[in-house]
């Protein structure tokens, strides 16, 4: 068993205390990033429910910080400290925001492969959900070669940095393997995401 201070259940309840229900994208993101995360553990045989949690924990503080996007992940430390999380998972989680400038991480770089897990799983949602919109909605019949093209599209889902998917490489995952891991984890939700 993973050695996780709290369950899933648990794991909602806490990303409730500080974030809209009202919200579905990030709600739709939390689940999506979950999903990928135990999808990708499973391909690696490591501990999906660990991993899992990472995806769904990984913006705990987006609620409370996204007006001012330069906050976020300065919150979540404490917060996840205070849930009984130990000091690598609140590190992994907040290794999505190296690059950026939010919680001093603009000049840091992802080193393990939870890190570039996370990273690339969390970058990945948007990409796979825009997309499904795009098809009205659907994801059960997506296929990784339509994914593909729209990957390669820079101008579609502009918002979703290509490098970061990328560093699926970093976990011995090729680009189009990765694609097909995150519809693949996506399709399992598809329900509590809106999609069909």
């Amino acid at each position: 068993m993973p050695n996780l201070p709290i369950n899933r259940k648990q794991a909602i309840e806490l990303l409730k205390k500080y974030n809209s229900e009202k919200d579905s994208s990030d709600w739709n993101h939390f689940l999506e990033s979950e999903a990928i995360m135990k999808e990708v553990a499973e391909r690696l045989g490591e501990d999906s429910e660990k991993w899992g949690m990472l995806g769904l924990l990984h913006d705990i503080d987006w609620g409370i910080t996204k007006n001012n996007t330069t906050e976020h992940l300065t919150k979540a430390p404490l917060i996840l400290k205070e849930a009984g999380f130990d000091d690598e998972f609140i590190s992994d989680v907040v290794s999505h925001g190296c690059g950026f400038e939010c919680a001093g991480l603009k000049d840091k770089k992802r080193k393990n492969k939870e890190e570039f897990a996370l990273a690339a799983s969390e970058t990945l949602t948007g990409l796979i959900h825009a997309y499904a919109i795009m098809r009205g909605k659907k994801i059960s019949d997506m296929e990784i070669s339509g994914l593909k093209k729209k990957f390669k599209d820079k101008a579609f889902a502009a918002g979703c940095n290509r490098d970061i998917i990328k560093e699926c490489e970093n976990l011995g995952i090729p680009i189009d393997e990765f694609l097909g891991i995150g519809i693949s984890g996506m399709k399992k939700i598809k329900d509590e995401i809106g999609l069909s």
